[in-house]
């Protein structure tokens, strides 16, 4: 059982962040998802959380795009 007082996602809404490593595919975060090449983000590369989703998924908005991603597969950018 998780502690109620710490969220389960630790990443808000607006916060910056940037992928651990390059995923086998990336998946849209469209109405209808689509998987897209992983190429569209660059390793290094900043986004910014825009959506939170069911199961410790993400919406981020990176420069070509907009994907859904779990919380693991991301870290925090320091200001």
């Amino acid at each position: 059982m998780t502690d109620p007082a710490s969220p389960a996602v630790p990443f808000a809404v607006g916060s910056r962040v940037r992928l651990r490593e390059l995923p086998a595919y990336l998946k849209s975060a469209d109405p209808m998802p689509m998987l897209r090449p992983p190429d569209l983000v660059d390793a290094q590369e900043e986004g910014e959380v825009v959506g939170l989703r069911a199961l410790e998924q993400l919406a981020v908005r990176f420069r070509r795009g907009t994907f859904l991603l779990e919380a693991r597969q991301l870290e925090a950018v320091s200001p």
